[in-house]
């Protein structure tokens, strides 16, 4: 079991929840739009932020930002320790920073004594596009034992300075190597994993690298945190966390939704439907399952499971809670209808 990390009063590690990330994609400089931003995804279900702290302006705005906000603040620093030193001056609950890349141990110690008397964790964040050349060259390329390696060396000099608050992450777009990676690390350290594909892509290829690459890590019991990396909007990384975990049975938050493929027997436009009421069920908050089914034969019956359903007729559709009919209605009005049922099931007037 890992060792329990607290960020911001979020704890990660031991039996906690996998705690789901997202980062800012606004100019950390400008503090409404990142204010917004991250109040977006609060909105969304997201529970640790991360921004970028490219200079010492970014630095200084962390604390108006803070101050606005009502999830736990990331800040994500390279290379300069006086980065890191303002950002938790300014109230940052967790900071992303190397140790092995921000100089002499006069500059280490400077950042780890703060981070120790404000109890602020340090994330040690390995990435395959910035692996050190020895690690290269003792590897020929990078693989998952080059990542690891280079993790470990970062440990070890918190370890030498007796810090023990640490967050690792291994990332790598290879999805079989970050795997590899991430497995090695588990056994050979009780540190919370931060884990993730980096640079997965786009909202499509982004999401099938996230599902297959974070979900057979958690399907392992492998992860205390997550970030699913898009080149989308932040708030799609966050939904899809939340999926990745649903269907693994790692959440219970929100709604899912179970649809047919359809075929020949189908005599609606079932696929804008499902599209529908999955976009119009995004920001549900309790558990639920809801059924969008082509016709009489997937409807009722096999998704008879469900806690509410719709089984689609020619030009007309049923709408059932489990496995039961409640009435017909119109095919054009058919999502309407099967959201006013759900607002009533949630206690929505």
């Amino acid at each position: 079991m890992k060792r329990v990390v607290n960020i911001g009063g979020i704890k990660i590690g031991g039996n906690n929840p996998i705690a789901i990330q997202s980062m800012c994609n606004t100019d950390t400089r400008d503090v409404t739009e990142t204010v917004n931003q991250i109040h977006e995804l609060e909105n969304a279900g997201c529970e640790i932020i991360r921004v970028a702290v490219p200079d010492m302006e970014a630095a200084q705005a962390i604390e108006a930002i803070k101050k606005q906000i009502h999830i736990p603040l990331v800040a994500d620093i390279h290379f300069d320790y006086r980065l890191a030193l303002e950002c938790m001056k300014n109230g940052v609950d967790k900071i992303r920073i190397n140790p092995g890349n921000i100089g002499d141990e006069y500059r280490i110690r400077q950042v780890v004594d703060m981070a120790k008397e404000r109890h602020i964790p340090i994330r040690i964040g390995v990435n395959g596009g910035s692996l050190e050349k020895d690690l290269l060259e003792k590897y020929s390329g990078v693989t998952s034992d080059a990542l690891v390696e280079s993790a470990l060396r970062h440990v070890e000099i918190l370890d030498g300075l007796n810090f023990t608050d640490m967050v690792v992450s291994i990332k790598i777009s290879d999805v079989p190597k970050m795997i590899s990676a991430y497995k090695k690390f588990d056994v050979i350290s009780d540190i919370p994993l931060h884990i993730g594909v980096t640079e997965s892509g786009t909202l499509k290829s982004g999401t099938l690298k996230s599902a297959v690459g974070i979900g057979t890590l958690l399907s392992m019991g492998i992860g205390d945190t997550m970030r699913v990396s898009l080149t989308a909007n932040p708030i799609e990384e966050v939904y899809t966390a939340y999926d990745i975990q649903q269907v693994l049975g790692l959440r219970k938050k929100n709604a899912e939704i179970i649809s047919c493929p359809t075929c020949g027997r189908t005599q609606i436009d079932l696929i804008p439907i499902a599209n529908e009421v999955e976009q119009r069920t995004r920001n549900i908050k309790t558990p639920i399952k809801i059924a969008v089914m082509g016709c009489a034969v997937n409807g009722p019956g096999e998704a008879r499971e469900a806690d509410i359903g719709i089984a689609g007729g020619k030009g007309e559709g049923l709408i059932f809670k489990k496995g039961k009919i409640v009435r017909k209605v119109p095919e054009y009005k058919i999502v309407d209808e099967l959201m006013f049922e759900i607002e009533k099931m949630q206690g929505v007037e």
